[in-house]
This record gives C-alpha cells, sequence and structure tokens, in this order.
C-alpha cells in the first residue's frame, strides 16, 4: 500500500472523530446542506402521487397508489388538490410536511436525454451545461465548497462521488460496515511493520489506534440505534450517524441510496417500492431528529437521476423516463407545499408521450437554493453552476 493512500484511509476516520470530542466543531447556526441522491430513477409518480389525475389510473392499473381516503390503510395522504403522498411516508414525512418543514416540486431533472443510469447520474454531479466540453474532475459540490469559507464538506460513500471531484482533498466515509472491526490483529501488525523504522512509525501507530477507537464508538451507536424501534433498517442507522455528524461537524454533504430500479413487480402502496419509500422516510426523519436544534439551519434536497415511465410496463414495473419530483426538507422550509413550475397531469403534456416533462432544471433550483442559503454572489454561482441562471423558488 503506497503511503499517500495509507495516510488518506487514515482520514477516513475524521468523521467519526466528532463523537469523541477531539475535532473542531461547526459553528451553530451556520447553514447545512445535504443531497441525498436516490440511484436507480425512482418512480415519483407512486410516492408524490398526481391523484386528480384520472390518467394516472388509466395507465396503471396493476400500480397505481389509490386515492386519500383520510383513512389509515393504502390510500395516499392528501398534500392538496392535486397531489398526494404514498401511505408508506404517511408516519415520517406527511409530519414534516404538515409543520412546512417539507416539500415537494414536480417536473425535476435535468435536461439530459440519454435515460442511461450512469450517464445521467454523473452528468447531474458535475453540474455542468450539457453543451460543450466537460470537464470530468470537477464535481458541483466540490465548487460549492470551494467558495464557501469553512464549509467542511463530507461525502457518506463508499469511495468519492463525482460531485466532490476537484482540487481539494475530500473525506468520505462508508457507514456500511459500522460494527465490524476495522482492522483485526494480523492486519494491524502487518500495517504496523510496513513503517518500522520510518519517520511516521509513530504517526501510523496513532492511527492505527484512533482506527480502532472509532471503531468502537460507532458500533456503541449501531448497539444503542437497535434498541430503537423507529430505526431497524440500514438507512435509518445510516440517517441518524450522518445527523449526527452534520450537526456536530459538517455542513456540506452527500450520501446516495440504491435500489431505485423497479421495472418488475414495483407494487403499489405494498411491495418493493413502498418498502424502499419506507426505509428512505424513516431514516429521512430520524435524521431531522437527530439533527436537533441545527435542523433548522438544515436543508436536505432528495433528487435522482430521472424519473419513469408514466405507464406501467407488461411486468408491472416502470421503465427508465425523464422528468422527477425533488423532496426539499429542512427546519426553517417555506414548506407544505408543491413548489416550482406546474403543469396539468395528462398525456397531452407528456414529454414524448411517456413521461414527465423537466420544468424545473435542477441547476436553476439548486442554485436559488444556494444564493438564498448562503447569500452567493452572481459570480460565485457561475463557479457553481456554469452558464445557468438561477431560480428562486422561495424555498427558504
Amino acid at each position: 500500500m503506497q503511503r499517500r493512500n495509507f495516510l488518506r484511509m487514515m482520514a477516513l476516520a475524521a468523521p467519526a472523530l466528532t463523537l469523541t470530542g477531539r475535532v473542531f466543531a461547526a459553528p451553530p447556526g451556520s447553514p447545512r446542506f445535504l443531497l441525498v441522491f436516490l440511484r436507480g430513477g425512482y418512480d415519483c409518480a407512486n410516492v408524490v402521487v398526481p391523484y386528480s389525475s384520472s390518467y394516472y389510473y388509466e395507465t396503471r392499473p396493476n400500480i397505481a397508489i389509490p386515492k386519500p381516503t383520510g383513512q389509515e390503510g393504502d390510500g395516499a395522504v392528501a398534500l392538496d388538490s392535486d397531489w398526494s403522498l404514498a401511505p408508506a411516508l404517511r408516519s415520517s414525512i406527511a409530519p414534516l410536511y404538515a409543520r412546512r418543514e417539507a416539500l415537494f416540486i414536480p417536473f425535476a431533472g435535468t435536461d439530459d436525454l440519454s435515460r442511461s443510469h450512469f450517464e445521467t447520474q454523473d452528468s447531474i454531479e458535475l453540474g455542468q451545461p450539457l453543451q460543450g466540453s466537460h470537464d470530468l474532475r470537477s464535481g458541483f459540490l466540490s465548487r460549492l465548497a470551494a467558495v464557501l469559507n469553512g464549509s467542511a464538506p463530507i461525502a457518506f460513500t463508499d469511495s468519492l462521488p463525482v460531485c466532490f471531484r476537484g482540487d481539494s482533498d475530500i473525506p468520505n466515509i462508508s457507514l456500511k460496515g459500522v460494527g465490524k472491526p476495522v482492522f483485526d490483529t494480523r492486519q494491524a501488525s502487518i500495517l504496523a511493520d510496513m513503517y518500522a523504522g520510518h519517520h511516521l512509525q509513530q504517526e501510523i501507530q496513532d492511527g492505527l489506534e484512533l482506527r480502532q477507537e472509532v471503531g468502537h464508538v460507532m458500533e456503541e451507536e449501531m448497539k444503542e440505534a437497535n434498541k430503537d424501534a423507529i430505526t431497524p433498517k440500514g438507512f435509518e442507522l445510516e440517517a441518524r450517524r450522518v445527523g449526527r455528524l452534520m450537526r456536530e461537524q459538517y455542513r456540506v454533504g452527500f450520501i446516495d441510496v440504491g435500489g431505485w430500479d423497479t421495472h418488475v413487480n414495483q407494487g403499489s402502496a405494498q411491495g418493493a417500492l413502498a418498502s424502499n419509500v419506507d426505509s428512505l422516510g424513516k431514516g429521512l426523519a430520524a435524521l431531522s431528529q437527530e439533527l436537533g436544534g441545527e435542523w433548522r439551519n438544515t436543508v436536505v434536497a432528495v433528487v435522482s437521476e430521472f424519473g419513469r415511465t408514466f405507464r406501467e410496463n407488461g411486468n408491472k414495473g416502470t421503465d427508465h423516463g425523464h422528468g422527477s419530483v425533488y423532496w426539499i426538507l429542512g427546519g426553517s422550509l417555506n414548506g407544505g407545499r408543491i413548489a416550482g413550475e406546474q403543469t396539468k397531469v395528462e398525456r397531452a403534456n407528456l414529454f414524448q408521450d411517456r413521461d414527465y416533462p423537466v420544468l424545473n432544471e435542477y441547476r436553476t433550483v439548486l442554485g436559488g437554493l444556494f444564493k438564498s442559503l448562503w447569500g452567493l454572489s452572481s459570480d460565485q454561482l457561475q463557479r457553481v453552476f456554469p452558464a445557468s441562471t438561477p431560480v428562486d423558488l422561495n424555498l427558504v
């Protein structure tokens, strides 16, 4: 293992150090932003449901979410006269919406038309104009961190995501292995022997001890979380840790959640998608609780690379689409509403007779949000999203 790679690996321990009080904490009251990326293209029409559209029920005979009834059960939760929320989010996101701490932006996304998971994900994370050449080494969250003072960025991912590519070293930490030993005795011995007699020997030894300490601390957290009935699933566990770290130290964060490519047997109010949505909603609710008082200074954006076909397919699922629905959450949000440019959900308004159109382009929406959160200048916004004009949707 090269020395630089080893030291970078040791740096991954840094996010957890806040748990022991050994790292400088982010100033209370400073704005925090977390991007949650749903990889796979989630079916937004079965999460934020256009229940006033008869065409929705006509084209989804097997998977449509039942209309709101005002009762518990499989019926959706009414948000307004046109839109409702999947019943899987009744106990998690619906209360945030009622408190004006959540809103939704339908017909959101990118103008990229590839319908390729990988290409569209990369395109969004780069945040650059679709036309012209692209700098594959520069992601928009990295550029955002560069224009902010003391942004303290972090990626809660196995490897550094595209959106954090840039000139600065940004830490990333995988939360999937929490609870497992960081190094066993044999591995630690090998690593220590590699640097025996080297001028970095003491630093390496300190780092090994620190990684073990962090591993034990996070293992204890996992045991504690397992006792809490509202956080039994993986994302909820991860979200609570993310909330703690964002509360104490970090101001710009990224986390991705997979499993949203529902081509077959997607389900309706119950089923594969509903199960994923339930976990996501509970995780986000747990995140808001873990942030405590800093929730009022935090904004969470939930995005996906694209939506899915408006009509169900022959396998009782949905295929790669275009426009999506973004979620915006936060303690000081101007929420409890459907935001952005809208159109009536009917066949005549579908994109290419199959998908939601994109009326709220993601760079303009996020650019407007960043301007409101941090008071960024026009020049700063152009650094984050080149050749884009921010749109103020009065989100915060």
